[in-house]
C-alpha cells in the first residue's frame, strides 16, 4: 500500500510541478492560441493535482474508492508514456510505465485489497 500511495503522491507532485511551470510560461507570455483555453489547461492541471493528493492520501488510509481511482489513474498515465516512449523519449516515457505498472499489479495484491476495504464510517472523509 505504501508504495502505491507513494506512486500516486509523486505523479500528483510531478503534476503540480507541470503546472507551475504551465503558469510561468503563461506569465511570461508564451504564445498561446486562447488565452482563456490555456487557463482552462492549468485549471486542468491543478484540479488532478489536487485529486492526486486526495487520493493518495485516503489510500494509505485504507479507503475503498481509492483503489479504482487510482487505477483510473495509472490508466492516464499508461495512455501518455506509451505514445512518449514510442516516440523516441525512451527515459522520460520509461519514468512514466514502470511506476504505472508496478502500481497496477499492487493493487490487485490480496492483502492490498484486504486492507482498502474502508468505506467510511462516522468521521467524514474529507
Amino acid at each position: 500500500m505504501k508504495v502505491i500511495s507513494v506512486v500516486v503522491l509523486l505523479e500528483a507532485l510531478a503534476l503540480l510541478t507541470a503546472a507551475a511551470w504551465y503558469a510561468f510560461e503563461l506569465l511570461t507570455g508564451a504564445p498561446v492560441l486562447t488565452f482563456w483555453g490555456a487557463v482552462f489547461t492549468l485549471g486542468l492541471l491543478l484540479a488532478f493535482s489536487a485529486w492526486l493528493f486526495a487520493v493518495g492520501h485516503f489510500l494509505f488510509r485504507g479507503y475503498r474508492w481509492t483503489r479504482a481511482a487510482a487505477l483510473v489513474a495509472q490508466l492516464f498515465v499508461l495512455t501518455i508514456g506509451f505514445p512518449t516512449a514510442t516516440s523516441g523519449l525512451i527515459l522520460p516515457g520509461l519514468a512514466m510505465i514502470l511506476p504505472a505498472l508496478a502500481a497496477i499489479l499492487f493493487l490487485f495484491q490480496p492483502n492490498v485489497i484486504s486492507f482498502a476495504s474502508r468505506t467510511g464510517g462516522t468521521e467524514g472523509a474529507l
